[in-house]
């Protein structure tokens, strides 16, 4: 029923395990694990780019979280409005909610894939999708340590393997270690991306799904992982690594982008801002005090401005108050001419002239 999905994923099987079996033999053990080791780069590969995408995305909801909270608070007892804002909200924004689950489901299909494939692995089959008789036989006579790639601690029908069913300890030295690493890098998988995340973008939901991605999930590979058979328990370790890997490579390169951008926001802004004794673009002119450059024309003061119009108001009153009978105030003239007019013109002279002009008329 799911042959478009086992076709695709035993073709890319097939053709590391030819890779790597003309190096190591194709009977040899280490050319199927390389090759199961890049069946998961070549998948990942692949979905590189949604990836960026979904952290793109992861991004740019976490920057608009506050106007999310404020929709639900809004629209709290009516959920199709609620849901009609939220739609319009990322529409602005320019976020898709399903390029962040993008890439974790399209993994979904291949680990099921890959995990039917070599739960087909049986002795005596004749083929298995691409792979001939010879290739079959060669999986499954394969060991490492001495345990086969298809067995398991325990075997079930729906988990894969390709021994007997029922209980299989000495599978244990093999594969606990592998559902360990496996494990502890399933939750340093989660814990960078959760280091990630916005404080002011967590809700409720969010808690609840950064404790099962920290510490659920990883639990579930060290309980499930025992009905595993070791092929698969390696596509899990080999796909966690990746995934830690990518992350790391992925976050930095976008912190580098925002860093720039920032930096270049804040160098327009120093450019835009007047710096002291920044000279004036052209056509632009001098500012008092500054030396105007060629072909400017230089900045005349305020003071020598007003210079004229004061002098010119002066000059207007003193002829008004000269045609009123007035002289200017503070000149000479007006203060003898008051006081003389009060005095009945008969101001006194000073002590010095009087004495000359009685000596002129003794004589």
């Amino acid at each position: 029923m799911l042959d478009f999905i086992y076709y695709p994923v035993s073709a890319i099987l097939w053709f590391w395990h030819k890779v790597f079996g003309f190096v190591f033999g194709e009977d040899n053990a280490i050319a199927w694990i390389l090759g199961i080791v890049f069946l998961t780069f070549t998948v990942r590969g692949l979905l590189f780019k949604p990836f960026v995408n979904q952290v793109r995305s992861m991004k740019k909801m976490q920057d608009f979280a506050p106007e999310v909270k404020k929709i639900q608070k809004k629209y709290a007892n009516d959920r199709q409005r609620q849901a009609m804002e939220m739609q319009k909200l990322q529409k602005e924004h320019g976020v898709n909610p399903l390029g962040s689950c993008l890439p974790m489901l399209l993994q979904i299909p291949v680990f099921i894939g890959l995990n039917w494939v070599l739960r087909n692995f049986t002795p005596g089959a004749e083929s298995n999708y691409v792979f001939g008789a010879k290739d079959v036989a060669s999986y499954v006579d394969a060991q490492i340590f001495g345990v086969n790639l298809g067995d398991a601690i325990n075997h079930l029908g729906m988990m894969g393997g390709s021994g007997e069913p029922g209980w299989h300890w000495d599978v244990a030295p093999v594969a606990v270690p592998l559902m360990i690493v496996a494990s502890i890098a399933t939750h340093f998988t989660a814990r960078h991306s959760v280091a990630r995340q916005n404080p002011a973008s967590a809700t409720q939901q969010t808690a609840v799904m950064n404790k099962l991605t920290l510490y659920i999930f990883p639990a579930g590979v060290l309980v499930f992982g025992a009905f595993f058979p070791i092929g698969l328990l390696i596509y899990w370790l080999a796909n966690n690594m990746w995934t830690l890997g990518q992350q790391r490579l992925v976050y930095t390169r976008i912190d580098k982008e925002e860093e720039a951008k920032k930096q270049a926001a804040k160098e327009k802004r120093n450019t835009l801002a007047p710096k002291p004794g920044q000279k004036p673009q052209a056509g632009q002119k001098p500012q008092v005090g500054q030396k105007p450059r060629p072909g400017q024309k230089p900045a005349q003061k305020q003071a020598s401005k007003s210079t004229p119009q004061s002098t010119q108001s002066k000059q207007q009153n003193s002829s008004d108050n000269t045609k009123n009978g007035k002289s200017p105030k503070g000149s000479g003239s007006s203060v003898r001419g008051g006081a003389w007019a009060k005095n009945g013109g008969n101001q006194q002279k000073p002590a010095g002239q009087g004495k000359k002009a009685q000596g002129r008329k003794r004589r």
